[in-house]
């Protein structure tokens, strides 16, 4: 198993960096590709001219293999009566802050993979393709495959690793409930099946036969070479980079990670309409953790965005999505290249 991950990966260590949309870009997934690992690029809330210019970033600063991430979810319906109750339930919020919710600014970038986004890559012929929510139409399987890439997807239960083995994945990551950042589940919406990684990796295990990424709670040497030990082929990692000198992390989002011991997280779906791991903060306690009154992804973000950025302008993160996994300790404001080398040393 260990020389078919390689055939996967194409890396000289076992390890991908999770793709963290709004606070990374190129820079990250450079320094982790040389540093050996798989440095992932994501592209969801990416433009498509910002997605070949991200590629050709990658691709002129390094050879090493890296990874495209993508949303690949099937985008919910604006529904005005539940947006009009959504802006309701928020305003008390834009009225304290001094603003009005701007009407004209309509926009919550969360774009699936689709065949524009494959006509504007596959010049490229990128290896290694990763998705999460699911996986893509069979026709864009097929030109991904086309082309000679793989593809991995994120699974949080065994039943939806099994999918995407029989859909045509060639890997699976076990998204422990731990993980940072949002659950890429997609067969079911209950929060109630979701389960730690230690526990959800020996049910895909045994559920598939391609090679099994583990994610979620890893953040040290010990804990990757424990997660092997239980027979992951591979870890993906995102949380420990997150205040590496490579990543755009904000300095709001950096200081609400150092203090992640009196900090914790939780599972939200107020910032995007899709439930999301992050650092509770004061739009969390006060909204709830999972409303109904969200509506549906990703149409939750316009007015969540708009009060981000006027709290934002004043110092604050009331209403800033602080994605981040549970297990902040491997957090080191060094190069991801040493972060990656300290990650994986040993194996």
């Amino acid at each position: 198993m260990k020389e078919h991950i390689f055939n996967l990966l194409g890396t000289q260590y076992p390890l991908i960096q999770a793709p963290m949309a709004g606070v990374q870009d190129s820079k990250l997934a450079i320094a982790v590709s040389e540093a050996g690992g798989v440095g992932s690029v994501p592209c969801g809330m990416l433009s498509i001219e910002q997605i070949v210019h991200e590629i050709k970033a990658v691709s002129s600063a390094s050879n090493k293999p890296f990874n495209l991430n993508f949303f690949c979810h099937k985008p919910e319906p604006y529904d005005p009566t539940r947006q009009n109750n959504w802006q309701k339930r928020l305003q008390p919020y834009f009225t304290e802050l001094g603003v009005e919710f701007d009407s004209n600014d309509q926009q919550a970038s969360r774009m699936p993979f689709s065949h524009d986004i494959a006509d504007a890559i596959e010049p490229f012929k990128p290896p290694l393709i990763s998705f999460h929510f699911g996986l893509p139409s069979k026709d864009l399987m097929q030109r991904i495959k086309g082309w000679g890439g793989k593809v991995i997807s994120s699974a949080t239960t065994a039943e939806e690793a099994a999918w995407l083995e029989a859909n045509g994945a060639n890997g699976v990551i076990a998204q422990g409930l731990e993980a940072g950042g949002h659950r890429g589940m997609f067969l079911s919406t209950s929060l109630s099946k979701q389960t730690i990684m230690t526990t959800l990796l020996p049910h895909i295990l045994r559920s598939v036969n391609v090679p099994v990424i583990a994610a979620g709670g890893i953040t040290n040497n010990d804990e990757v070479k424990n997660t092997v030990a239980l027979g992951a082929s591979a870890v993906q990692v995102g949380t420990a980079y997150l205040l590496c000198t490579e990543a755009t992390t904000s300095d709001l989002h950096r200081d609400a990670i150092k203090n992640s011991g009196t900090n914790k997280t939780a599972v939200t779906n107020i910032f995007s309409g899709k439930p999301a791991r992050g650092i509770i903060n004061r739009a969390m306690r006060e909204v709830g953790l999972m409303s109904e009154l969200a509506p549906g992804f990703p149409h939750t973000a316009i007015e969540m965005s708009q009060l981000r950025r006027h709290s934002q302008k004043l110092g604050r993160d009331d209403f800033t999505p602080l994605w981040c996994g549970e297990n902040t300790q491997g957090c080191s404001e060094v190069s991801a290249s040493v972060i990656t080398k300290q990650l994986v040393y040993g194996l």
